[in-house]
């Protein structure tokens, strides 16, 4: 039991500092039915969580459901200073309201994995808050410069010439005293946050606690394939999007990228999994089949198995069967807009909020994305005639009945 349990929370992570230590408390922990108290910090910067937010959430569970303490802490007050992890320059600070707004929509999506009757939400303000100016310049004798040098961000930005500021040397310390304060067993943090968490072990070490122990988990390659999955790249799933978007985008990842989605946001046994990679090799398995499994067992995460196999025929019927969806949005073109019974296709786009911008608008064009029941559009140029009633396609995912 002990031993299936290690290697569960084993599974998807990168680092486990020290591993022999963590074997212990595990044991230690069953054999006293005495809950670890595990934690991971999230800083409220933006709203929307995205499935490379489950990588770590999913790991949360797993402590979860074999009975240890999750506190999901959200670092309010570290929030304000701006985490400067990776950055080339200091980060403007968010204020109190957007901080505690961001939190809020936190706090309503991680209950989509966690288990909110056995989560702990906590705000590190609760302990930052009250602290005395004679408090944190103890806290930071704990610690000096060249260690904090050794950060690749701010050795970077020093040999540069960038500024650092004195606030962000402040965050990995506050952060670190966020373990100190909750008598952290375990943290977890992606692999980016590595420095952090052990400055959350030596600070706890200062402090006469036994120092935690650091589980670091990939960060989630996008969709693209190249870069970590994020909004700002456009390259993410959204926990609160649809079941059809989901499945959708989970299909158009490669075939090779769907393994580690496998392994980091799904709890298909990693023996069921390289089957599949086995039989793909081998030619008696087709990667597509494969895929689709993979779409359903995230889909269902998020909603449940009988949302997920809609999202399957949803997806055969426009993608395979090439139908169209069931619910098609519709646009009335506003009279105004058309001229001499003609309306450019750019603002068309513009309009029927398929595009954001006219720039985007043109880009999609040249992209070969467009479509009017099914004909593509190739030039930027072309105007469409009104009156008129048609299906505006625009890539593989989004329609509209146009009419005018």
């Amino acid at each position: 039991m002990i031993k299936n349990d290690i290697e569960l929370l084993k599974r998807g992570t990168d680092e486990i500092i020290p591993m022999e230590d963590f074997q212990k408390k595990i044991e230690q922990s069953e054999k006293g039915n005495r809950p670890l108290i595990v934690k991971a910090g999230f800083d409220p910067t933006a709203p929307d969580i995205h499935l490379g937010h489950t990588v770590l959430l999913r790991k949360m569970k797993h402590f979860q459901d074999m009975g240890h303490t999750i506190i999901f802490l959200i670092g309010d007050f570290t929030g304000r200073i701006g985490d400067p992890t990776g950055k080339s320059e200091t980060r403007k600070r968010l204020t109190r309201e957007e901080v505690m707004a961001n939190a809020e929509t936190y706090k309503k999506q991680v209950f989509k994995i966690l288990n909110p009757e056995k989560t702990v939400i906590d705000f590190n303000s609760r302990w930052c808050t009250p602290m005395m100016f004679s408090d944190v310049l103890e806290l930071t004798s704990h610690y000096n410069v060249a260690r904090m040098l050794e950060r690749d961000d701010f050795s970077k930005r020093y040999k540069e010439g960038k500024p650092i500021s004195i606030l962000e040397f402040m965050y990995p310390l506050v952060q670190g005293y966020d373990s100190v304060a909750l008598k952290a067993d375990i943290e977890l943090g992606g692999t980016d946050q590595k420095f952090n968490l052990l400055v959350g072990r030596d600070l706890q070490k200062e402090y006469g606690q036994e120092p935690q122990i650091i589980m670091t988990l990939p960060l989630l390659v996008g969709l693209d394939g190249v870069q970590k999955m994020s909004k700002s790249l456009n390259n993410y799933i959204g926990i609160n999007e649809s079941p059809k978007e989901i499945f959708g985008k989970v299909m158009s990842i490669s075939d090779e990228l769907m393994f580690l989605y496998f392994d980091l946001v799904t709890d298909v046994p990693k023996e069921e999994y390289e089957g599949f990679r086995r039989g793909i090799r081998d030619g008696s398995v087709h990667p597509r089949d494969v895929k689709v499994k993979l779409a359903k067992e995230i889909c269902a995460q998020f909603y449940d198995r009988e949302t997920a196999e809609s999202a399957e025929a949803e997806f055969n019927r426009i993608f395979v069967k090439k139908d169209l969806p069931d619910e098609i949005p519709e646009f009335h073109v506003p009279a105004e807009e058309i001229n001499e019974g003609k309306l450019w296709i750019v603002k068309l786009l513009v309009l029927s909020g398929m595009a954001g911008s006219n720039g985007e608008a043109r880009r999609l064009v040249k992209g070969g994305g467009v479509y009017i029941d099914n004909d593509k559009i190739s030039s930027e140029d072309h105007e469409v005639s009104f009156p008129a009633e048609f299906i505006l396609k625009v890539g593989k995912r989004r329609f509209a009945r146009v009419m005018g």
